[in-house]
């Protein structure tokens, strides 16, 4: 099991920006997608961005591709969401989730694939 703790949320004006950043201890992080997800009040969580365990492929929600860059640092054991231009449609809990599968190197990084989770942090972006 893996331990993720997420850092970096807060109150942001539409069209600045924020760095998430997701810290992981216990089972090795290299081998694993991380990824980042979002919950807003009163819907379902839902995926943002993923990063393959290599960190050489990236995946984006299309509501924040060209905005939201996802990245990761294996001998930091530390994943980021660099969010720009932000939007208070945007404003949410995000999560930071580790992959249940090893070195998977595919395209699907549905909800139910993610087996380890941070405990959110609070974004909110005012108009």
């Amino acid at each position: 099991q893996v331990q993720l703790v997420e850092s970096g949320g807060g109150l942001v004006q539409a069209g600045g920006s924020l760095r998430l950043a997701c810290a992981a201890s216990g089972r090795a992080f290299s081998g694993y997608a991380m990824g980042w997800f979002r919950q807003a009040p009163g819907k379902e969580r839902e995926f943002v961005a993923a990063v393959r365990w290599s960190g050489g492929s990236t995946y984006y929600a299309d509501s924040v591709k060209g905005r939201f860059t996802i990245s990761r640092d294996n001998a930091k054991n530390t994943v980021y969401l660099q969010m720009n231009s932000l939007k208070p449609e945007d404003t949410a809990v995000y999560y930071c989730a580790a992959d249940r599968r090893l070195f998977y190197s595919g395209s699907n990084y549905d909800l139910g694939n993610f087996g380890s989770w941070g405990q959110g942090t609070q974004v909110t972006v005012s108009s």
